[in-house]
């Protein structure tokens, strides 16, 4: 009960240092942002890249990444208000908090290394991350353990001072871009298959390590399939404890949800408002259904944005990323699915040939400040359908909820002992 309470409470006020901080961000911001900046949509797609990569480099330079982390680890030796107060101000800005792998190595695996890891991976990891010496990508999922992670059988045998890693990953963002992955591979195959996991740091640049780009339905190819055979990483490029990885698999995934609360209610409301206009140029606000389907995502947004709150009262208060990160993925993803459907219907048959600037990423809303062309609706449409898959399922973030946050009885499993390859641990 006093876990709930508390989960409950939300504090939506700043204290005056943090304010103090804000300004000097806003500074900052006035100061290296291009003269009449409208956010990174204004860009061409050809620009983007190339601005991101500087933009990158001058929050590095001036101590705006990895802000919370201590500073010998090449943080800015902060708290976690600041975090979220920057994170608040540059998606105001409409400028990205870094660059597009800063998601896999500063908030997924280098907060995990910063919790879980040892001082002798925060001394080596965490600078190389910072900097950009080290690029990231994620060894979840496989073809038969997707949203039943725990079923994976990617392998790792241990031989003298290394692991011989043999299996395969799916659905790898940035994998082609990658010379490291964080990887989970089972250890034990004879423990049950929450227990035989292990949390391992891998080299992608060797034999034995293949990576084959897959092609999205946006035409992208963001995803890939990684294969390895007779790979190695070093002894002691294991985070957490041999076969406890599972534990160390969670607590990451805590960390990919938490800056979320901070930053998608207001990219989502920015996308509403473009949503609006659309809607009034085109005539659609005279219809009621649509008006009350806009009243809607209006709702739902303000919802997400006090969601993101409590959220961000837990954080601020020391509370490890936990079970409760599933509500606010779970209500973001199928917001974003219903309001860009809205989108589509608002555009009609226009929507079927979309012309004008595609979104630059497959990944949540389209960029600040993106003009309202019928491309950048069918893309982010397109790329809605993945919120409510990547990162877990809706169905698994309900899962979740139930069994670990209300308490609900689980479900039934044929699956409690020893984890077999040749059953696949299905559920019966």
């Amino acid at each position: 009960m006093d876990r709930a309470l508390a989960w409950a409470e939300v504090d939506i006020s700043y204290p005056p240092e943090a304010e103090a901080y804000r300004r000097g961000v806003r500074r900052f911001l006035s100061e290296h942002l291009p003269a009449g900046w409208r956010g990174l949509g204004g860009l061409s797609p050809d620009e983007v890249p190339g601005f991101v990569a500087w933009w990158r480099e001058t929050l590095r330079d001036h101590g705006f990444l990895a802000v919370s982390w201590p500073a010998e680890y090449g943080g800015g030796g902060l708290g976690p208000l600041e975090e979220v107060v920057l994170a608040e101000e540059l998606t105001r800005a409409g400028v990205p908090g870094g660059g597009p792998n800063d998601s896999f190595g500063i908030q997924m695996v280098g907060n995990t290394i910063l919790t879980c890891g040892t001082e002798q991976q925060r001394r080596h990891f965490l600078p190389r991350i910072v900097s950009g010496e080290d690029r990231w990508c994620q060894g979840y999922s496989e073809p038969d353990a997707g949203s039943d992670l725990a079923n994976l059988s990617c392998r790792a045998v241990r031989d003298g001072d290394e692991w011989v890693i043999d299996g395969q990953k799916i659905w790898t963002s940035a994998a082609h871009l990658a010379n490291w992955m964080f990887l989970l591979v089972r250890t034990d195959p004879g423990a049950p298959k929450h227990r035989g996991i292990t949390f391992l740091l891998v080299p992608m640049g060797q034999p034995g390590v293949e990576v084959r780009p897959i092609r999205m339905i946006t035409g992208q190819s963001e995803f890939n399939e990684v294969f390895f055979t007779g790979a190695r990483t070093a002894l002691g490029n294991v985070v957490g404890e041999v076969n406890g990885g599972w534990a160390v698999a969670m607590t990451l995934l805590g960390f990919e949800r938490g800056q979320a609360a901070a930053t998608l209610p207001l990219r989502f409301r920015a996308e509403l408002d473009r949503l609006l206009a659309l809607a009034a140029e085109r005539g659609a606000t005279g219809d009621p259904v649509t008006r009350q389907r806009l009243a809607q995502c209006y709702s739902q947004v303000e919802i997400m944005r006090y969601l993101g709150y409590r959220a961000l009262t837990s954080f601020l208060r020391g509370s490890r990323p936990g079970p409760e990160g599933s509500i606010f993925k779970l209500y973001w993803s199928e917001y974003h699915r219903r309001v860009t459907e809205l989108a589509m219907d608002i555009l009609g048959l226009d929507g079927l040939a979309p012309t004008g600037r595609w979104p630059t990423s497959a990944f949540q809303t389209d960029d600040p400040g993106a003009p309202n062309s019928t491309a950048s609706w069918a893309g982010t449409f397109l790329n809605a359908r993945a919120g409510t898959i990547y990162a877990g399922t809706s169905q698994v973030q309900r899962n979740i909820l139930g069994e670990m946050v209300l308490g609900l009885p689980r479900e039934p499993r044929a699956d409690t002992g020893p984890w077999d390859a040749s059953r696949r641990a299905r559920p019966a």
